[in-house]
């Protein structure tokens, strides 16, 4: 009985849903067939084997339950992966539901409500009902263990990039310099710093900043484009199609968040070679390597950020060092290759 089933909440876009999608796109074991369920949403197109997939409610917990139940039964699932927490719980009251012998795995991507309200619950469910925990990060994979989640539990497997779908450009000659930021318009990304950054180099005509995305902040972040006389500075370019190009035409992109665990364009950025300046938050130093493999901010401060903007725009010779040990570190650590394959070990 070793049939997967993975589950996430719903397909829109985000860190959590890509990984889902990877693990979906890419599982293949002869001895194993591969299930997936979530609400659909803008990244359902993603999903390759959709005879395979199974549409969950938005709405209601209930119907989700009797959904989850009647297929474990029918497909014979002998694994459930969860990649949040709900579903973690969706995947415990399953089990229970079925009186099944039933391995339950969960990755954590993110930093849960109920790890910071109520610890002492948040762990005793861990520890009493997951058979394995996968941390995006050597630095959650500590959280955890400071929060007292048992060690032999828990195991660190990174985020992986597909190498060739992100492959190495050359280092673009361009009279723009181009600075980007990928990410959800929600509070925790910090836009607002991101604006001020782009404020304090308002003089500067050859740097141009660029806003990706969509999101609960899109109408805040538009008024302080406006608030700050910033619409010949900052372009909004909306939800992407296509990241991959995004990051490519990009000289520098930034990532201002007041929180992350892991966030996959990081490594994303440093397999095209498009050097990457993040504030020092999470595990992001695992693959940020201060004027190595990218340029690590100490805290959050336009000026800081600004300063090395103007430092990387004036010397080329660092950027090209920056883009080809970044990729190096990409191929030997984070390839999506070893991200499926361990993966695939942890079912086993």
């Amino acid at each position: 009985m070793n049939n997967v089933l993975l589950l996430t909440d719903k397909l829109i876009m985000g860190g959590a849903e890509m990984y889902f999608c990877k693990l979906e796109n890419h599982l293949k074991d002869e001895k194993m067939t591969f299930y997936s369920a979530a609400a659909t949403g803008e990244m359902y197109n993603e999903i390759q084997n959709k005879s395979n997939f199974i549409p969950l409610n938005l709405t209601s917990h209930l119907a989700n339950l009797k959904t989850l139940r009647r297929q474990v039964i029918q497909k014979d699932i002998g694994i459930i992966h969860a990649n949040s927490l709900r579903m973690l719980c969706y995947a415990i009251a399953v089990k229970k539901m079925t009186k099944r012998e039933i391995k339950l795995v969960y990755t954590k991507h993110n930093v849960t409500i109920l790890e910071k309200r109520m610890p002492i619950l948040f762990k005793k469910v861990l520890n009493q009902h997951v058979d394995q925990i996968i941390a995006v990060s050597h630095f959650e994979k500590e959280n955890l263990l400071q929060l007292g989640v048992k060690n032999e539990l828990i195991q660190t497997i990174y985020n992986g990039v597909d190498l060739d779908q992100f492959s190495f450009q050359p280092l673009p000659s361009r009279k723009i310099f181009n600075v980007g930021i990928l990410a959800r318009l929600s509070k925790e990304k910090n836009h607002r710093l991101f604006l001020t950054i782009a404020n304090e180099l308002r003089d500067m005509e050859q740097v141009v900043f660029h806003i990706a995305g969509d999101g609960p902040e899109r109408e805040f972040i538009e008024k302080e484009i406006t608030n700050l006389q910033l619409h010949h500075k900052i372009n909004m370019l909306g939800q992407l199609a296509d990241p991959y190009d995004f990051i490519c035409k990009m000289d520098l992109l930034l990532l201002t968040s007041f929180r992350e665990v892991f966030p996959m364009v990081v490594i994303e950025a440093m397999a095209t070679g498009t050097p990457m300046m993040s504030v020092d938050v999470g595990g992001i130093k695992e693959a940020v390597v201060d004027q190595e493999t990218g340029i690590l901010i100490s805290r959050h401060s336009e000026k800081e950020f600004a300063e090395n903007i103007m430092l990387l725009l004036d010397n080329e010779e660092l950027r090209q060092s920056l883009r080809s040990t970044a990729r190096q570190k990409v191929e030997e650590s984070f390839s999506l290759a070893a991200m499926i394959h361990a993966t695939l070990k942890t079912y086993q």
